[in-house]
């Protein structure tokens, strides 16, 4: 998006503000403010939603010397394993954040209503830029009896890999095998619990967990799986779907937050988030249809044409810079 809105005529200039968010030590917080004070007064900020949601007085203090744009890609109370507590001190504080700034850009309708319903954003301060797509080669498959699923994202409790193994369980007669591509470190827990559940369900054969990969190891992956799963509880919008829909590949996924905006009902099988029962017929259906994985594929292709280009959105978020400026 950066080069995006670069070849429109913006310069842009990036500002660390430091790591441990949305949970940042005091001192992470008093740099954040330090380093953002330091912007000359009058230029515009873009700040990303999961450091400003939990600065809403540096938010405050800023927006009497900067336009401020933020960027959401999903409310920070939304993010699993969370207590009671927690989710209401983040929507408390990032509603506070929003007040301060002008204009609010949102990666999905989904998100758009949440943003205007729920954190009392006006429509008139909303842009809705969907992530763009770069045109890749439709995935060739294994070529192999054995189905290889593929899975992509952080493992954090929010993208569901506890249900997805749960769900696998159950087909362990079919042929069948899973690669997990995605973070390893920002939820060691999380990251613990789906090893234990694996070794548990009798998995480790079945199972490949990588860790995060280059970008030419992703799309190798891409291209050598015949289905892609990812049983998330929420998306903002779901990258991951998208390439998936881009590389022609059979989409198993959830009902939660956008992720019907960006899988359309012939080209996946959504189930409800956390329904393993649903996901394992959904998965069941999927690996012993061949028929039914055609069909899902022409249809993922037929959607991916319809997903912004990076100039598009790159387009759609200079507007909103240009808005705010």
């Amino acid at each position: 998006m950066i080069a995006e809105i670069e070849r429109l005529g913006w310069h842009v200039e990036l500002v660390d503000v430091g790591e441990g968010f949305p949970w940042p030590s005091e001192a992470i917080r008093s740099t954040a403010r330090a380093r953002l004070l330091t912007v000359p007064a009058g230029c515009p900020l873009i700040i990303d939603g999961l450091a400003l949601g939990v600065l809403p007085e540096v938010a405050a203090e800023l927006a009497g010397h900067h336009p401020l744009l933020a960027l959401v890609h999903h409310p920070l109370a939304l993010e699993m394993d969370l207590s009671t507590e927690q989710a209401d001190i983040l929507r408390r504080s990032e509603h506070s954040a929003l007040a301060a700034v002008a204009q609010v850009v949102v990666t999905s309708p989904a998100t758009a209503r949440i943003i205007a319903t729920d954190y009392g954003v006006s429509a008139d301060r909303i842009t809705v830029a969907r992530p763009g797509n770069d045109p890749v080669p439709r995935a060739r498959g294994s070529g192999q009896d054995t189905l290889h699923l593929l899975s992509v994202g952080s493992v954090i409790p929010r993208k569901g890999f506890d249900v997805l193994v749960g769900a696998l369980a159950p087909l362990a007669s079919l042929p069948w095998r899973l690669t997990i591509a995605g973070d390893l470190t920002r939820d060691p827990a999380a990251a613990a619990k789906l090893r234990t559940d694996i070794t548990h369900y009798g998995l480790s054969d079945r199972i490949a967990v990588l860790g995060a990969v280059p970008s030419q190891q992703l799309a190798t992956l891409y291209d050598r799986a015949d289905l892609f799963v990812l049983a998330s509880s929420f998306e903002g919008y779901g990258m991951a779907y998208a390439e998936a829909l881009a590389h022609g590949l059979p989409v198993i996924g959830t009902t939660g937050g956008a992720i019907p905006e960006t899988i359309p009902p012939d080209a996946g099988l959504l189930v409800p988030a956390g329904d393993i029962a649903a996901l394992t017929e959904a998965l069941r259906r999927t690996i012993t249809d061949s028929a039914l994985r055609l069909r899902l594929s022409v249809a993922a292709l037929a959607a991916a044409r319809r997903l912004p280009t990076w100039p598009q959105s790159g387009e759609i978020f200079a507007s909103a810079l240009a808005r705010l400026a």
